[in-house]
């Protein structure tokens, strides 16, 4: 049976974002999800990671990002908390555009908003939720149990046809 919780306490140090991207590829293959689901959970969780190493620990390895993973019957959803103050997220503005050219104020926050299918602060701003709802995730389970059904009814069949 596939793991339903998992959590990661990491260092507040740049090398770790190897362990979120580990992380995330195993969930991936966990839950048969493809390259799309990938991508998008991949860079929004690096995104939160890098948030929470550089603006909220900043940068203190002697502090921690935990991340912890559920999936829900809605899909995925991963915890990003750092140890910092927090910030007021209500304040940062959306994507502008001046007529030149867009600015990016709150990038990380604009890529995972844009990549997931919720995102919610937790108490004073130094935790993040991310949801994706993947609708894939039981069908696999179910694709495999239809196809052992079918087995073992071929399987049957031929026991009793002799």
């Amino acid at each position: 049976m596939k793991t339903e919780q998992r959590t990661l306490r990491l260092q507040s140090l740049p090398e770790n974002i190897h362990q979120v991207e580990q992380l995330v590829e195993d969930i991936c293959d966990d839950y048969a999800l493809n390259q799309n689901y990938f991508g998008c959970i991949n860079v929004a969780l690096t995104e939160a990671f890098t948030n929470a190493l550089e603006h909220g620990n900043k940068r203190d390895p002697e502090k921690t990002i935990t991340i912890a993973f559920e999936k829900k019957s809605t899909g995925l959803t991963f915890n990003i908390k750092d140890e910092g103050q927090g910030f007021d997220y209500q304040s940062i503005p959306d994507v502008e555009d001046d007529g030149k050219e867009k600015t990016f104020p709150g990038r990380g926050i604009f890529l995972i908003k844009s990549l997931s299918d919720d995102v919610n602060y937790v108490g004073k701003g130094n935790e993040i939720e991310i949801g994706f709802k993947i609708s894939s995730i039981d069908f696999e389970t179910a694709v495999d149990r239809i196809k052992k059904l079918q087995d073992y009814s071929k399987t049957t069949e031929k026991v009793l046809d002799n």
